[in-house]
């Protein structure tokens, strides 16, 4: 099994990377993120250890331009003790899994292991349709480039008609998507809501289809 490991305090990435050939890995190290991310897009891995705190581009950022490129080798990121935000954006940026430092070994070999046999999958970190890409992870919304305000009500309607792009979704569907259970309000409230995002996002991307529900379209 063939892993590459970014790390860039060379001691620990030796440990290492010593310690998984010794459990039969072949390892390559990067020791900052632009060659991690130069070798993870130039090379085929069965997995991918990266850390965060890396020179040059950070751990976030090189999981994000690896998932956008359409590379989904399975990546376990390497976090701050404790760090909660840290284990929490490195999931939201397309991590599969992570583990804090200070980590145990027989812990991480176990952790690879399970990765490896899982396998790559498309887990896509953002939703493109035309020139709108709408982040659920994030929650940010941009089209042709230029980032949208939406409230966190907005966003839900918009991300339940992205989901499914191309298809009608209708008003009780976007209600279970954005609302709970106990919602016992006007249904009529989603045309608000639709009415909202037309005027921030512009004409030509939310179709209605009368007597269906909504659609959203490439513009």
């Amino acid at each position: 099994m063939r892993v590459l490991l970014v790390e860039d305090e060379k001691r620990l990435a030796d440990l290492v990377k010593g310690g998984l050939a010794g459990e039969g890995f072949a390892v390559d190290v990067a020791y900052d993120g632009r060659d991690g991310l130069w070798m993870a897009s130039e090379n085929d891995y069965d997995a991918i250890v990266l850390d965060v705190m890396l020179p040059r581009l950070n751990g976030y950022a090189l999981c994000a331009k690896l998932r956008e490129a359409g590379n989904w080798t399975p990546i376990m990121m390497l976090t701050a003790k404790d760090g909660v935000y840290d284990e929490a954006e490195a999931l939201d940026t397309g991590a599969d899994d992570y583990l804090a430092k200070p980590f145990s070994y027989v812990v991480l070999v176990a952790r690879l292991r399970a990765l490896v046999r899982r396998g790559g999958r498309e887990r896509p970190v953002s939703i493109t349709v035309g020139d709108l890409t709408v982040d659920p992870a994030g929650m940010r919304c941009r089209r042709g480039g230029v980032e949208i305000a939406l409230t966190p009500k907005e966003f839900a309607v918009l991300h339940g008609l992205a989901r499914r792009a191309g298809e009608v979704v209708s008003k009780s569907e976007l209600l279970a998507q954005a609302w709970d259970f106990s919602y016992e309000g006007d249904p009529n409230i989603v045309e608000v809501y639709v009415s909202a995002l037309r005027r921030k996002i512009g004409p030509g991307v939310i179709e209605t289809v009368r007597g269906a529900g909504y659609r959203l379209e490439a513009a």
